[in-house]
């Protein structure tokens, strides 16, 4: 079984555990995710399945949308509300004006430091590993873009705010969340988080378990909900192969063909889909086949 399938994470999963348990109900041998979605969150998380789990790398560049809730008055060592608080504030946010405009300058490209509990490698050890034995070390900055950024709600008695943020790759929530709080003079931490986007794929398109599991011997439901190769590139570019350049492309040989450098779906003479390739230099290599 080849294709993209959407999940609709539930709440207290691992991505990982998302994958392990849709391979178990589809009986599929090799899945995978395109980014890891921390167990508090809920939402779209891209399951890829068969031979499509080598897609994972034209898929984890995307941007991506999320609705988050920050609590002000207290900071988290983790950055939401499973860790312990560290510190607190009396600060109150009286003013959605002013909440807004924080949000504004929030806006466009910057830096950002991500948060210790997080999966980032450094030397080769992940950085909540380091922050478990009470070890300090350099988080690298990331550089990230925020493309919009909405409030809303602004639950002033709970001293809580909802907000929409779109952004790019490798944006912690967490640590946005933490921000705005600091620039309206107080401490907060995410209380929840729900991804509702990643590039094409939305939230009203994704499965539950439940669903899946009730539909897992229902073709017409896989072949609807099943996302295939040909139809996730279907904006590409096609190159037909006869026979022989089929056999040869198959076989890893590079062909000789005059177009612009760039990714194209690839055909047999007689219409069936074989996969990806890549043009460079008016040659085409084998880059993904089903």
């Amino acid at each position: 079984m080849d294709g993209i399938i959407i999940i609709n994470k539930p709440i207290g999963f691992t991505s990982q555990d998302v994958v392990s348990k849709t391979k178990k109900i589809l009986n599929e041998k090799k899945a995978g995710h395109t980014g890891t979605l921390d167990p508090l969150a809920t939402g779209v998380l891209p399951v890829l399945l068969g031979n499509s789990t080598k897609l994972s790398k034209y898929l984890i560049e995307h941007d991506k949308t999320y609705i988050a809730r920050i609590k002000f008055g207290e900071k988290k060592d983790t950055g939401d509300s499973e860790g312990n608080t560290i510190e607190t504030s009396n600060v109150k946010i009286e003013n959605k004006k002013d909440i807004l405009k924080v949000l504004e300058s929030f806006i466009g490209k910057q830096t950002q430091i991500p948060p210790i509990y997080s999966a980032i490698k450094v030397n080769g050890k992940k950085l909540y590993e380091y922050a478990r034995e009470g070890i300090e070390v350099k988080i690298p900055i990331r550089e990230i873009e925020i493309y919009k950024l909405n409030l809303l709600n602004f639950d002033k008695e709970n001293q809580d705010v909802e907000i929409e943020v779109s952004c790019s790759k490798g944006t912690y929530i967490r640590t946005l969340c933490e921000d705005i709080a600091k620039n309206l003079g107080t401490v907060g931490y995410m209380s929840f988080l729900k991804r509702t986007i990643v590039d094409k794929f939305k939230l009203e398109d994704a499965i539950d378990f439940e669903t899946l599991e009730e539909n897992k011997d229902n073709q017409d439901f896989l072949n609807k909900n099943i996302i295939k190769m040909e139809n996730l590139f279907s904006h590409l570019s096609k190159i037909s192969l006869n026979k022989r350049k089929e056999d040869l492309f198959l076989n890893g040989v590079k062909l000789t063909f005059e177009l612009e450098d760039g990714i194209y779906n690839i055909y047999s003479e007689n219409k069936k889909y074989i996969g990806l390739g890549i043009v460079s230099n008016n040659l085409l290599k084998r880059d993904i086949v089903i």
